[in-house]
């Protein structure tokens, strides 16, 4: 018995290839983006991630 399984048309293939590259794009971008901010804060950067934990924790406990 033949069974269809792991077939894939081409173009199926073609797409999710480049969905994968979209992403990876996207998340160059980002990464590039992210960087030039923390370049640009310098020394407050931990000063800014704990800025952000007590927002969140702030959120969590309904103070906010």
């Amino acid at each position: 018995m033949r069974t269809n399984r792991g077939r894939i048309d081409v173009e199926d293939l073609l797409k999710i290839i480049l969905l994968l590259v979209l992403v990876w794009l996207v998340l160059e971008i980002i990464g590039e983006v992210l960087g030039l901010f923390g370049a640009l804060l310098g020394p407050l950067q931990p000063l800014l991630g704990l800025v952000v934990a007590v927002l969140i924790v702030l959120w969590l406990l309904d103070r906010i």
